[in-house]
């Protein structure tokens, strides 16, 4: 982004009743264009809201941050220099360099970051903070050539090395990744010596443009991904599978093929790390499962679910695919070496990333790894994450397991031996739930959304909770797959936000979420904040069983009415709660 375009994008009109998404940009520079870069970047992700980006005094940092006023403020932006952990690392202050001064600077950046670490822990705990480390060249400062590292040089790094792993640690706050800058603004192209002198405003107009573009992306981080599913000849794997035999495919360096290897190696970190793997394949069924059992493959069956190898269209296997994940097609990306393919699967599901495979091409597979790092990004892995593939072959193994006409849905359910376990926990130790009502769609409430910040202030109010639903039964654990948020009053309870993962439905849980809630706040009525929203059929299908009519905003669904008609429930229901 240009800086006339990030003022011309400023300039437009946001509507009088948008609310203010109120930002602090502290750094000891002057904030100039990084201000206006950094506003307009967050105004793009944050439509629905007018950005107030606000600033403290130049040339004092730690002083900014102490002077803080926390309240009302949606993040905290730092940008920091070496000139902020001391003023003799800049030009602009003219405090001397002679080597007798060294161990007196590198005690003094010592202190500053302990400071800072010591500021921005409490901060953080508070709003969500984003910091960039120094970026801008240490001055001519050392007695060595600029090719010879200067031990005070090596202390200095590693006083912010120290500082920048300690504060990544930090649940609340987000480091800028230096490797990701210097590959968008390298090191060379970032000062401006004229416009630091000046102005006090150290950065090129396009470092600033990358820096404001960076911070932006992680006050305001994308929702990543779900799942990926992958092509298999030519893409898992090199070689035409019906064609070369199970042998004759490879992934390997003697071959030439090594980047398909680093493609499996990749898709089974996803694995891992709770993203969602299927396989989209005009092969022969069986010639693909023997192919699965190489020892040499490094991504196992395991990790794959479903695997679709026939000879129909590939758009079919993809919609066969997100019915089993219950996944819908915009959080699924798709990948396959056959343009042909790829333009197939986009006319069929246009808003489903669909990506080529660039096959035999070593910088572009390599580019391609980085680009779908981006999409399926996540600061944690939670527990929920690490059983999520396995939770999906459980459901297909629970519906199997319902010969049709054997037994009727109440007879299945009570069989399945089902524990539901109730919890309100303290909302700064609840990601679990902040990841599920920001990401949920179909069985939800009426769509709320919270930014860090948000969250953390809605439960400021005494008479906000926050309840957690966890399940598990005999086909296995699902973990923590429902959210419900809302106001205690005396004998109503005001239910302002209620979401549950999809891989959750058909159990009941619902139905017995609404008796838990009745029975724990001890209410004889239950008023929601629905709202109809383009993807939450499930939960307007709900509200309308229970309800016996269509729901509309603000209706209410007292005790007397809901043990009238509530189905029959066999969970075993633990967990302590206290109202």
């Amino acid at each position: 982004m240009k800086l006339i375009e990030a003022l011309e994008f400023l300039k437009r009109p946001v509507p009088e009743s948008a609310p203010e998404w109120n930002s602090f940009l502290a750094c000891g520079m002057t904030p100039l264009h990084l201000q206006t870069f950094l506003a307009a970047r967050l105004q793009v992700r944050l439509p629905q809201y007018r950005v107030v980006i606000k600033t403290g005094l130049f040339g004092d940092l730690i002083g900014n941050l102490g002077r803080l006023q926390m309240s009302g403020l949606n993040s905290l932006v730092l940008a920091v220099e070496w000139v902020d952990l001391d003023s003799r690392l800049g030009i602009r202050n003219l405090g001397g360099w002679k080597p007798t001064t060294f161990r007196d600077i590198a005690a003094s950046v010592i202190r500053v970051a302990a400071t800072l670490e010591e500021k921005l822990g409490e901060i953080s705990e508070r709003i969500p903070t984003v910091i960039s480390m120094p970026t801008l060249p240490l001055p001519p400062i050392f007695t060595t050539g600029r090719a010879q590292t200067s031990t005070f040089e090596v202390e200095l790094r590693h006083t912010v090395s120290s500082l920048t792993a300690s504060l990544s640690q930090k649940s609340g706050l987000r480091v800028l990744n230096a490797q990701c800058l210097e590959e968008l603004s390298p090191s060379t192209e970032r000062y401006d010596v004229k416009s630091d002198v000046l102005t006090g405003f150290p950065y090129t107009l396009s470092h600033a443009s990358v820096m404001g573009e960076l911070l932006a992306s992680l006050v305001v981080p994308p929702n990543p991904k779900k799942g990926l599913i992958t092509d298999l000849d030519d893409t898992l794997w090199a070689g035409i599978l019906g064609e070369d035999g199970i042998e004759g495919i490879s992934w390997h360096l003697d071959c030439q093929t090594h980047m398909h290897g680093v493609y499996q190696q990749f898709l089974a970190a996803l694995a891992g790390a709770g993203i969602l793997l299927g396989v989209a394949s005009k092969n022969d069924p069986v010639a693909v499962g023997e192919a699965f059992k190489r020892s040499d493959l490094l991504i196992s069956e395991n990790d794959v679910f479903p695997i679709e190898a026939q000879w129909s269209r590939k758009s079919e296997s993809i919609q066969r695919i997100l019915k089993t994940w219950n996944v819908a097609a915009d959080s699924v990306v798709f990948v396959d070496d056959s343009p042909m393919e790829v333009a197939e699967v986009k006319a069929a599901f246009p808003e489903m990333e669909c990506v080529v495979f660039p096959t035999g091409q070593y910088r572009a597979i390599w580019d391609l790894l980085w680009r779908l790092r981006e999409m399926f990004a996540k600061s944690l892995v939670s527990k929920e994450d690490s059983i999520r593939l396995g939770s999906i072959r459980d459901a297909v193994a629970w519906r199997a397991a319902v010969p049709a006409g054997a037994s009727t849905p109440d007879d299945f359910l009570k069989a399945a031996e089902a524990t539901i376990t109730f919890d309100r926990p303290l909302p700064d130790g609840a990601p679990r739930a902040f990841e599920l009502v920001n990401k949920t769609n179909q069985f939800n409430l009426n769509g709320m959304r919270f930014g860090e910040s948000e969250w953390k202030n809605y439960f400021a109010d005494p008479k906000a909770f926050l309840l957690t639903i966890e399940y598990k039964d005999k086909y296995g654990p699902l973990g923590k797959i429902a959210v419900i948020m809302g106001k205690a009053g005396v004998h109503k309870l005001h239910v302002e936000c209620w979401v549950m993962s999809c891989r959750a439905f058909s159990r009941r849980i619902e139905h017995q979420c609404l008796k838990q809630l009745f029975e724990l706040f001890e209410v004889d009525e239950i008023a929601f904040d629905y709202r109809s929203t383009p993807r939450n059929t499930p939960f307007r299908e709900f509200l309308t069983e229970v309800l016996e009519e269509p729901p509309v905003p603000g209706v209410s669904l007292s005790k007397k009415s809901f043990d009238k008609k509530r189905l029959p429930l066999f969970h075993r229901v633990e967990g302590t709660v206290n109202v």
